[in-house]
């Protein structure tokens, strides 16, 4: 069985004068064809809305959860 790696993530939090290094492992393991290499900073309220499952129910539904 072959395998490849399709996808990895780090969340890092640099603190004032602190530089990003990429590890020499990452580095060696990138080859030969196309990569898509993203740095961004990470949203400060967080990745979901936890109020979202409240707000998405079904129209039938209507009323169900008010009380929450």
């Amino acid at each position: 069985m072959k395998s490849q790696l399709l996808q990895l993530a780090f969340e890092i939090e640099l603190q004032d004068g602190e530089k990003l290094t990429i590890p020499n492992s990452i580095i060696e393991g990138i080859g030969k064809g196309k990569w898509l290499i993203t740095i961004q900073p990470k949203s400060k309220t967080g990745d979901r809305a936890h109020d979202a499952f409240l707000t998405s129910y079904s129209p039938e539904d209507e009323g169900l959860y008010d009380d929450y």
